[in-house]
């Protein structure tokens, strides 16, 4: 069995964890510390406008999402976000409380955050037949990171659609009022690099991120179990993000509207 606890200790730093005991008590569970109210209020202020200084994202993620996961628990409906200022009520709360039921499934959601925190970029060298070639990568530009499909070992292959993923549900979970503009080349880079063909038809931004994130996400598990490469979590985590994704992007869209919004250029700024 998975110890996910140990892996929230990993992250943890030594203020959050003073900070967690004050607010819940040295002998409160862990997963119940990260979901009291004591602790949103002291990590996000008593009004929710602010937020404590020495907290680390990481840990002001882990309250959030955990917060979200007792909020959904006694809700009927989540709001969707149709068009520019203009939502709509969406009634089947169920799929996100069960994503948010298993421990392993909320830290990812958490992890996957913090981790838009510190964005890698970098030149990769790429051998061809003219010789070794530089190629620009980027874990913001899906594009460029797809690209790396083409030069990777089969062993590798695995990691970069898991952070393809990511990169879809990071996106229209945390800025679902403004998806990049893909299109043209690159979308048909995209379609063909995913095995999607025509697939997308018409659809744009969040619409086209939430289908490649989907996919992108199977075929990393599927990918892994070709290669014999464990993944950095479970397949069995990533194989159901792939399965439920819509419901992943709408608890980070539910997490934003109630933790993030107001902080998302602090959190992210390098991210758009």
């Amino acid at each position: 069995m998975v110890d996910v606890d140990a892996f929230y200790r990993q992250q943890l730093t030594d203020a959050d964890r003073r900070l967690l005991g004050d607010a819940a008590g040295p002998r409160s569970a862990l997963g119940a510390a990260l979901a009291s109210e004591a602790a949103e209020t002291a990590v996000f202020g008593a009004d929710g406008s602010g937020l404590r200084v020495g907290v680390s994202p990481f840990l002001t993620f882990a309250v959030a999402v955990h917060r979200t996961a007792a909020t959904l628990a006694q809700a009927t409906f989540v709001e969707e976000r149709w068009a520019p200022r203009v939502r709509i009520p969406v009634f089947d709360v169920s799929g996100l409380r069960a994503l948010l039921d298993d421990p392993l499934r909320r830290y990812t959601l958490v992890e996957l955050l913090a981790s838009y925190t510190r964005v890698v970029s970098g030149v990769a060298w790429v051998r061809s037949g003219r010789g070794w070639q530089r190629r620009r990568y980027s874990e913001l530009d899906a594009v460029r990171l797809a690209g790396m499909l083409e030069v990777v070992t089969p062993a590798e292959r695995p990691g970069v659609y898991r952070r393809l993923g990511d990169l879809a549900l990071f996106t229209t979970g945390v800025f679902p009022d403004s998806p990049p503009a893909i299109g043209g080349a690159g979308k048909g880079r995209l379609l063909r690099l995913s095995g999607l063909g025509g697939a997308a038809g018409d659809l744009t931004g969040s619409a086209l991120l939430e289908l490649l994130g989907a996919r992108w996400y199977q075929l990393a598990a599927d990918a892994a179990r070709r290669a014999g490469t464990p993944l950095t979590f479970s397949l069995e985590v990533v194989a159901d993000l792939a399965e439920h994704f819509a419901d992943a992007r709408r608890i980070l869209n539910v997490v934003t509207d109630r933790y993030l919004f107001p902080l998302r250029q602090q959190w992210f700024g390098s991210s758009q």
